[in-house]
């Protein structure tokens, strides 16, 4: 198998543990804290837009190489097993294009790049009235 392959494969498995950390959110034997932490992992893992966008080098994709799988490995710890058994189950049964989108996030986050790109003009203004 090469190493295109594997990474391939490791991807896919990410989205497949995403998927059922979004189904074991709504499952009531989850304690308060792990499906609030899911949610925050889930959300950002979803949005359309990332924290670093993509397009950086090397530091764009550290979210999607360091940060989400981080997240996910952290809050499985907080998940009964039982529940995410039953929650990969219903992935693999699950239709692929029903992809959830949180737009919340994505909001939050354009957000806090609009207010830094107005730093950064009110910054770089600053600097040329002087």
């Amino acid at each position: 198998m090469t190493s295109l392959q594997k990474l391939k494969q490791q991807a896919k498995r990410l989205k497949t543990e995403l998927y059922a950390l979004y189904l074991a959110c709504h499952d009531p034997r989850v304690p308060w804290y792990a499906r609030a932490f899911a949610i925050c992992v889930v959300g950002y893992a979803f949005s359309p837009i990332d924290l670093i966008p993509d397009f950086i080098p090397i530091l764009g994709y550290l979210d999607d190489l360091i940060i989400v799988p981080l997240g996910i490995m952290l809050v499985l710890k907080m998940i009964p097993p039982a529940v995410m058994v039953e929650c990969r189950v219903k992935v693999q049964s699950a239709t692929p294009r029903n992809k959830p989108k949180n737009w919340i996030a994505a909001g939050i986050i354009l957000i806090v790049w609009v207010l830094l790109a107005v730093f950064v003009v009110r910054f770089i203004l600053h600097l040329f009235n002087k």
